[in-house]
């Protein structure tokens, strides 16, 4: 049985989904070098967990 993580559309969609809430919450609520910070860590979420979620469909 496939898993649905296999589907590159939805791997990408999670991390891009949860890195443009960080980014959101990041605009709105912080400032300076917290804001920075943030932004930071959803540029990681988006490039990494979809990395991460592949591996994972793969095991």
């Amino acid at each position: 049985m496939a898993s649905p993580l296999e589907n590159p559309a939805l791997r990408y969609g999670i991390g891009l989904s949860s890195a443009a809430v960080i980014a959101i919450v990041a605009f709105l609520y912080l400032h300076g070098t917290v804001q920075l910070v943030a932004y930071g860590m959803a540029a990681f979420e988006a490039v990494a967990v979809p990395q991460i979620l592949k591996l994972s469909a793969t095991q």
